[in-house]
């Protein structure tokens, strides 16, 4: 397949680019990088619990939403201004990068303020104009498929960002729309290993928005790091059951810990690693806490 983007396309097989985040953190090398967190910010202490619960260091960035796109007007939309003095708060607790959504040209210059990774979401995937706005910022960009959009229409998303500038790349697989309505959306692995062969950006995979149902996400998750993605972005809740956003997919913090134990083996047989910068990256993390995190790995 020849597909007109002259800045996304591998050069040669070997081309691979590592997009550097903050804190020695990347994402497209060796170790997989993997954020985790809730679907949409909603107090500091649900944010809390979840920098306590896992393991800083394998957890790459912390997820969180303040903007929500939603099918329906009625529903959650986010906490906006709120949610970023939040996400400031943990992430001083964390010194991890954070990765939250825009859904706007308006909203870039803000979220760039708090966030690390602006991502844009499937519904904005051919969003252009904000395309070219966050092509414009120099923070990385999570840009995820569209639920219809084919491997051609998705490089050439990623080819807007490039061409104005920004070439930190980061993208996400998270699922298309099909006829059979058991899972939320198909996760399509296939293209996760054609991205990989056809482009030099990172490619990770969100088994989340894939299955719209917890109990199939450790699975394809793994499923995801066996066929060669770069990472993972999950949704993991304290109480996945009172989630104000996609309650039905979020893992609870100890199964999410659960998935994290089982990846190390595959990402071994893989060549792949996960990788535990604790000490080096995160020194004050665990100090309001009174017991370690704990990964048995």
């Amino acid at each position: 397949m020849k597909i007109e983007a002259h800045l996304t396309v591998k050069k040669t097989k070997e081309h691979r680019s590592v997009i550097k985040i903050a804190n020695n953190i990347e994402c497209g090398g060796d170790a997989l990088f993997i954020a985790a967190g809730p679907c949409a910010v909603e107090t500091l202490s649900q944010m809390e619990s979840v920098v306590k619960a896992l393991p800083l260091g394998i957890i790459q960035a912390l997820r969180g939403s303040v903007y929500k796109p939603r099918t329906s007007p009625y529903s959650f939309q986010g906490l906006a201004e709120e949610g970023f003095n939040i996400l400031a708060q943990i992430k001083k607790i964390s010194h991890l990068p954070i990765v939250t959504e825009v859904m706007s040209c308006q909203q870039v210059a803000n979220a760039a303020i708090y966030a690390d990774i602006l991502q844009i979401g499937s519904r904005n995937m051919q969003n252009f104009e904000l395309l070219k706005t966050v092509g414009q910022s120099n923070k990385p960009i999570l840009l995820k498929r569209g639920l219809s959009a084919t491997i051609e229409e998705f490089i050439l998303a990623a080819e807007y960002i490039i061409s104005h500038g920004n070439p930190n790349v980061i993208l996400c697989e998270r699922g298309i729309r099909s006829y059979d309505t058991y899972t939320r959306n198909v996760l399509d692995l296939g293209a996760v290993v054609a991205l990989r062969q056809l482009t030099h950006l990172p490619v990770i995979v969100d088994p989340s928005h894939a299955a719209g149902k917890r109990e199939l996400v450790p699975d394809l998750a793994r499923a995801a790091i066996a066929c060669g993605a770069d990472g993972l972005i999950i949704e993991c809740h304290p109480k996945p059951e009172l989630s104000v956003s996609d309650a039905r997919q979020a893992l609870s913090l100890e199964d999410m810990l659960t998935l994290i134990n089982s990846l190390d083996s595959i990402a071994k047989a893989v060549g792949r690693r996960l990788t535990n910068q604790l000490t080096a990256n995160v020194p004050n993390a665990l100090s309001i806490y009174s017991e370690p995190n704990c990964l048995k790995v």
